[in-house]
């Protein structure tokens, strides 16, 4: 992975500075080289080997970052006036090399080893049929980056529904970057499933800004005849720290009967102007992520890799790029603090045991290691999907106040 090869050549080089340091002690006192020889031997050897030093490359990237965090010294200027060029230049090679048949087989292969995406997809999927129990026409928005691979499921429940089957109407939202092309494949191709599932069907894109924040409550055409939903799926971090509070209560005028929240479990806004302590968040989160991908994918996916070239760029756009919460930097925050940010425009809503067992019912699917775990307390409300007893995703829903 890009930032372990990074880490590895850094560690190189100091240990090479310490070499040199030594050999000159050792050319103005031979008698002493004799004496270290060994000790400075062994110590190299357990530089390198990462089995004999544990997990030295988390050690070093704290080093690295405690020597970030003093602004004055030349290697922050260095790190911070590269960094968001850096990120830039990425993201140009990324997206000249994206295609959505890529993407598409990157995120269904995901989906097939590794609930990290469908936990949120099917817990939304819960919370929005019970809240549209009854209506004859639905409008979902859907906020999210998902390319509408959630959407299949719930037009099969639709189809099988009790009482009529309703008109839906499809709302997806579509920052700068993703191609439109794309989209209208993806809404060919949903069309084609609503006629065969015998759905009422209008599939609509909203697009022509670059960044969430830009989005206003006429842009989505909201009929006075229509329930809505609005599906938020890793979308609130994509919006910059300082617009958080508008866009929120940009959903609250839109009057919908539901907003489903699915965020990944990690404080990257807190921390914001603490550059230590964000890396360690940083390190700690992707820690478990990557651990997750070794233990899911074999060593030679392709798919893996390129989700692990999608998170160092992640990391980058986190520790390097500076701004007050701007820019395309992605600023997670935990349930707790999603749940403060929508008190107030919005109140919780629960999962009833149907939604919750069908989340079980997914889980039993994987490779074991996976849970799912309530919110407890006052301070969170939904459900925590776990890896290892460590919550990594989180899923609520959510009713205008």
């Amino acid at each position: 992975m890009d930032i372990t090869l990074q880490a590895q050549e850094l560690h190189y080089l100091t240990l090479s500075q310490r070499q040199y340091s030594h050999e000159q002690e050792s050319m103005q006192n031979p008698n002493h080289h004799h004496q270290q020889h060994q000790i400075t031997t062994s110590q190299t050897l357990e530089s390198i080997d990462p089995s004999a030093s544990g997990k030295w490359a988390e050690k070093l990237l704290k080093e690295c970052a405690k020597a970030i965090s003093e602004k004055d010294s030349a290697f922050f200027c260095k790190a911070t006036e590269s960094g968001e060029r850096c990120y830039k230049t990425l993201i140009s090679v990324a997206e000249k090399s994206h295609s959505f048949e890529s993407a598409r087989k990157v995120i269904l292969k995901f989906q097939e080893v590794s609930p990290w995406t469908t936990f949120g997809h099917v817990a939304s999927n819960g919370a929005i049929l019970e809240a549209m129990d009854g209506e004859a026409k639905l409008h979902i928005i859907d906020i999210s980056s998902t390319y509408c691979t959630q959407w299949p499921t719930l037009l099969e429940a639709l189809a099988t529904r009790n009482d009529d089957t309703p008109h839906l109407r499809l709302t997806v939202v579509v920052t700068a970057g993703t191609g439109g092309s794309v989209m209208k494949e993806i809404g060919q191709r949903m069309e084609k499933f609503a006629r065969l599932m015998g759905v009422p069907f209008e599939f609509n894109v909203v697009s022509g800004f670059s960044r969430l924040g830009e989005l206003k409550e006429e842009d989505f055409g909201v009929r006075d005849d229509e329930a809505v939903a609005v599906n938020c799926i890793g979308a609130l971090r994509k919006v910059s720290v300082i617009e958080r509070s508008p866009f929120i209560r940009m959903l609250h005028h839109l009057r919908p009967k539901v907003v489903t929240v699915v965020e990944e479990e990690a404080d990257f806004t807190s921390n914001l102007d603490e550059f230590m302590a964000c890396s360690e968040e940083c390190l700690r989160f992707y820690s478990i992520f990557f651990e997750m991908l070794e233990e899911s994918f074999v060593p030679t996916s392709n798919e893996r890799l390129m989700l692990e070239r999608e998170s160092s760029r992640s990391i980058l756009s986190v520790l390097a790029c500076e701004g007050e919460g701007g820019g395309e930097c992605e600023r997670r925050e935990k349930g707790s603090q999603w749940c403060e940010r929508l008190t107030g425009d919005f109140s919780p809503m629960s999962f009833n045991d149907d939604g919750v067992d069908d989340v079980k019912a997914l889980l039993r699917r994987y490779r074991a290691g996976w849970a799912l775990l309530p919110a407890q307390g006052t301070d969170a409300t939904g459900l925590y999907l776990t890896w290892k007893d460590e919550p990594v995703v989180w899923a609520s829903a959510w009713k205008p106040s």
